[in-house]
C-alpha cells in the first residue's frame, strides 16, 4: 500500500530524476494520459514493491526499479512485464516444465493505492494425480 502524498511529495522534490529512475518509458507516457498522475504512479510503485517482494525468495539483490513495466491490457486489466534480474528471479522461481504466471491487481481508495501479486504456475499435469493423456 503507498500514499499517493508521498510520491507527491518525491516527484516534487525530485522531479523527472525520481519518475525517471523509478517508472519506464511506457509507464511515463502512460500516466500523462490520467487525470491523476500521482495516483496512476502510486499504484505502480505498490506494485513494483509487492513483485520485488514476491521475486524476493530468489535470492537475487538489486533488482531494478525499471525492471518491471506495469501495463493494461486491452481489457484495461494490469499486465506485468519483466526484464533483467527481476525476469531471472521468476526464472529461477519457476520449476522445470512449468510456465510463471503472475497475477496482479490493483486497486485505490485515493489518497492511498494497493496492489496485490500472486506469482503461479501453468505446465503439466501431475501423472500420478491421475492425467489420462
Amino acid at each position: 500500500m503507498v500514499d499517493s502524498r508521498r510520491i507527491a511529495k518525491s516527484i516534487d522534490r525530485f522531479g523527472d530524476r525520481f519518475i525517471a529512475r523509478i517508472f519506464t518509458d511506457a509507464e511515463q507516457q502512460a500516466a500523462d494520459s490520467r487525470g491523476d498522475r500521482n495516483l496512476y504512479f502510486a499504484k505502480r510503485f505498490a506494485a513494483k514493491e509487492a513483485i520485488y517482494k514476491a521475486l524476493s525468495g530468489a535470492g537475487l539483490a538489486g533488482l531494478g526499479w525499471r525492471e518491471a513495466d506495469i501495463s493494461n491490457n486491452g481489457r484495461g486489466a494490469p499486465e506485468v512485464t519483466l526484464a533483467g534480474a527481476c525476469k531471472t528471479a521468476l526464472e529461477r522461481l519457476t520449476p522445470d516444465g512449468y510456465n510463471a504466471v503472475i497475477n496482479l491487481s490493483l486497486t485505490d481508495e485515493p489518497p492511498y493505492a494497493m496492489a496485490f501479486v500472486v506469482l503461479s504456475v501453468d505446465g503439466p499435469r501431475d501423472q500420478a494425480a491421475g492425467d489420462s493423456r
